[in-house]
């Protein structure tokens, strides 16, 4: 049976009237994508209303069963394209989208090619529009019958060669048949493959990395704590929950200064210190580059490992060897202060710690270390003064209460 085709220029016509309402209902969407998305790096958005050519073009192909309705939905009217740094990101994106809109349908592009073929690679989801989206019906405004709109997933690698893969081979209907032009594309592909693992696998590296580099300097911190509140009327000291240690170091890195570092840092924090600085030791002997920022970080390092051996001159040397070689590394001027106030030295430890303060003035706990070297030279006026500091930059734990109170007991007393 012959379908009647209404004119172009009508159905031009009442696409264009439709445009203003697309770019609204994409607005919205994007909108509550950036609410319900939670990633560590947040991604980029790009929205878009087909073009009305390539959407004729499209519709002619297609065929549809009836033109009677004001203007026929396809599903790929309306999109947005969600551009993510990393490959892990597309999924958990893809969970939080199911978990905030109504999924019609799931389409993981390019997942069906064998190594041999080239092509973009994405996650397109179709969502329902949300019904608090839909214009009421006051409007006077019906939207298409059968309207969704496409989600697209995608790296930055996978946007970049989708863009210039449909300018040389969809948008100039231009098929490769040619084998080593077909091998040069297939290649490129390839290449922006193994980059998108590659970024990947260093992600992967720096989580664990930083993982266990938490438990490490939480490890520090508690014991600085510790002692330190030697100085403090006893109270009964609270303790914290511990992070997990990382049973084993990265799988993509292995033999290069970061995999000792992080086999370092591991053994640290399984107890095994003397393991720890041996390693340092051999990293520091190597004169890695660039030498400087290296050096100064690994001293740091070795210095923490020190200091949990109650080493202190070792650590206190190490942590000036890191100052020497990076003069801009506040933490090192604060872990001198730490070492100078465990050692009963409070007026070197409060000009390290003005050092650490320097380079970086918005650090709370070296105030809170300041009011405890105050305190511990009774200048009770100076203490409450940096621990008021400390308050302010939101430094408001338990110790800091404690200590607040028996400042002002002893100015009272002292009135």
């Amino acid at each position: 049976m012959n379908k009647q085709l209404p004119a172009k220029d009508d159905i031009r016509r009442t696409y264009e009237e439709y445009r203003p309402i697309f770019k609204a209902l994409l607005a919205g969407l994007e909108n509550k994508l950036k609410e319900c998305l939670r990633l560590i790096s947040m991604p980029t958005f790009k929205t878009r209303v087909k073009k009305f050519d390539s959407y004729y073009r499209k519709l002619l192909r297609l065929n549809p069963v009836s033109f009677e309705q004001k203007l026929v939905a396809l599903t790929d009217m309306i999109g947005i394209r969600v551009i993510c740094p990393f490959l892990e990101d597309i999924g958990t994106v893809e969970k939080q989208i199911i978990e905030n809109f109504k999924v019609l349908e799931i389409e993981k592009k390019g997942a069906e090619q064998t190594f041999k073929e080239f092509g973009y690679e994405s996650v397109h989801i179709l969502i329902e529009i949300p019904e608090y989206l839909i214009p009421s019906k006051e409007s006077g405004i019906v939207l298409p019958e059968g309207l969704v709109c496409e989600i697209q997933i995608r790296t930055i690698l996978q946007d970049a060669w989708a863009e210039v893969e449909h300018e040389l081979v969809y948008k100039s209907e231009f098929s490769p048949f040619d084998l080593p032009l077909r091998r040069k594309l297939a290649s490129m592909n390839a290449s922006l493959t193994i980059a998108d693992i590659i970024f990947q696998e260093i992600r992967d590296y720096q989580n664990k990395l930083n993982k266990e580099l938490d438990n490490r300097r939480f490890s520090f911190y508690e014991k600085a704590d510790e002692l330190s509140n030697e100085l403090l009327p006893k109270h009964e000291i609270s303790k914290q929950k511990k992070f997990d240690t990382i049973s084993s170091p990265s799988p993509y890195v292995h033999g290069t200064i970061d995999d000792m570092i992080l086999e370092a840092i591991q053994s640290h924090n399984a107890g095994n210190l003397q393991k720890a600085v041996e390693i340092y030791t051999l990293i520091i002997m190597s004169k890695p580059e660039p030498n400087a920022i290296v050096l100064s970080v690994i001293y740091k390092h070795r210095g923490m490992a020190y200091f949990a051996m109650s080493n202190y001159d070792a650590a206190l040397s190490d942590f000036k060897n890191s100052t020497k070689y990076d003069a801009k590394n506040f933490r090192s001027y604060y872990y001198i202060g730490i070492v100078y106030s465990v050692k009963g030295e409070h007026e070197r430890a409060l000009n390290a710690f003005d050092e650490s303060l320097e380079v970086n003035e918005y650090q709370s706990h070296v105030y809170y270390r300041k009011a405890l070297a105050y305190y511990a030279l009774s200048d009770y006026s100076n203490s409450l003064n940096n621990l008021d500091k400390a308050e302010r930059l939101g430094l408001n734990n338990l110790d800091c209460q404690r200590l607040h109170e028996d400042l002002i007991k002893k100015m009272d007393m002292h009135m």
